[in-house]
């Protein structure tokens, strides 16, 4: 074995960011996994883009983004010949990924149920928006109005601002990542048992994990956090941490020592606020007197004579110039494949170093039942049968 997951099979059902996201991680570590799509138009995301920009004119960036290192298999989900071939794989597979809504794969013969009688060791993971069951079960379980819910947008911003999310599919990309661990739990266990077993993610409850402390402080205090003036990038922090602009563009200021931060900017003034509670109380002002030094120098200039002083600040750069910037070449962060009709992609190279099982990026991401007969004949299906199957609509 040369990859950390290789002889893993994974029937993945799943569509949009989150779950695509969770089996992609799998398929970079070596496992096979074949991407179950409906007949003709396939992953949801597939048309779906931002900036109205599509890779090579025809391809959607975020439908590549999270679909690499995978085989498309295109069918009617509804055809009677198509439980004939998910059951065959499922008798293969080690695990099925699945995000629909609530009962939709028992509807279609597919649920938990159906395939552990085909394969009794089988790991079936269901993800949701906020469960299998209860008030909002029915409720479509979208990234936003997952941030909105869970109160995280009520931490991001300035007291006059509204609510504000962040500016990614954090509730999707986290619920990614617990879909990984749990699998990955779940595989491990079986290993030394034998036992399959089913597991459910769902969003909500995923981002309710990732606000741990916040959720430490207000459901033991009963307080809730109040969003600062200023920049302060954290409701529960003080000054100076956030966010200011310099003479050329912008830099963050974490937390740090305010007499250094005083003789840094020259400012003697600043020690006047030396105390914890005071740079909390006054945490506004505190910042907006920083500013106005701030912005009188460079964002290299300020780093610099920072650094000089082991202080926790950083330059804020835009994705183009993350793109360049001397870390990320060196870490190899980011990487190219060629793909049959986007050409060359750029995208974000795989985050985990193994030392004897590296990842790596075998497949583009499939076109729409790109791999239809690759699959059908691994599973002893005929030429004339799979030509029968297209013939029928099947494929």
């Amino acid at each position: 074995m040369d990859k950390a997951l290789e002889g893993i099979k994974i029937l993945d059902f799943t569509h949009l960011l989150q779950g695509p996201f969770a089996t992609q991680m799998f398929g970079d570590l070596g496992a096979d996994v074949i991407k179950v799509e409906r007949k003709n138009t396939g992953d949801s995301y597939r048309a779906w883009t931002f900036l109205k920009y599509w890779v090579g004119e025809t391809e959607s960036p975020c439908y590549l983004a999270f679909n690499r290192n995978k085989r498309s298999l295109a069918l009617d989900l509804k055809a009677e010949e198509t439980k004939e071939i998910i059951y065959k794989l499922a008798a293969e597979c080690d695990i099925v990924v699945e995000n629909f809504r609530p009962g939709v794969m028992q509807k279609l013969g597919f649920g938990y149920e159906d395939l552990r009688k085909i394969n009794p060791s089988i790991i079936y993971c269901s993800s949701t928006g906020y469960g299998q069951d209860g008030p909002y079960a029915e409720r479509p379980g979208q990234d936003l109005m997952i941030q909105s819910l869970s109160g995280l947008t009520t931490l991001t911003g300035r007291r006059e601002d509204p609510p504000i999310p962040l500016g990614t599919g954090i509730a999707d990309q986290l619920g990614a990542y617990n879909i990984v661990y749990g699998l990955l739990s779940a595989l491990y266990y079986r290993e030394r048992t034998g036992k399959g077993q089913k597991l459910e993610i769902n969003l909500y409850q995923c981002l309710l994990t990732h606000q741990l402390q916040e959720f430490a402080v207000t459901l033991n205090s009963g307080k809730l956090f109040e969003r600062p003036g200023s920049g302060i990038a954290h409701p529960g922090q003080s000054a100076p941490f956030g966010i200011y602009k310099t003479a050329d563009g912008h830099m963050c200021i974490s937390v740090n020592p305010i007499p250094v931060l005083a003789e840094v900017l020259e400012d003697d003034g600043l020690n006047a606020y030396d105390d914890p509670q005071i740079l909390y109380d006054k945490r506004d002002e505190v910042f907006f007197r920083i500013q106005a030094s701030v912005v009188k120098q460079t964002t290299a200039y300020w780093v610099e004579e920072m650094l000089k002083r082991d202080m926790w600040v950083s330059e804020v750069k835009n994705h183009l110039e993350v793109e360049q910037d001397p870390q990320a070449i060196h870490l190899g962060a980011f990487a190219s494949y060629e793909h049959p009709t986007a050409g060359s992609v750029r995208t974000v190279n795989i985050p985990v170093k193994f030392s004897e099982t590296p990842g790596d990026i075998r497949r583009h991401p499939p076109r729409i039942g790109e791999h239809n007969e690759e699959i059908l004949r691994e599973l002893g299906y005929s030429d004339e049968k799979i030509a029968e199957l297209k013939r029928d609509g099947v494929l």
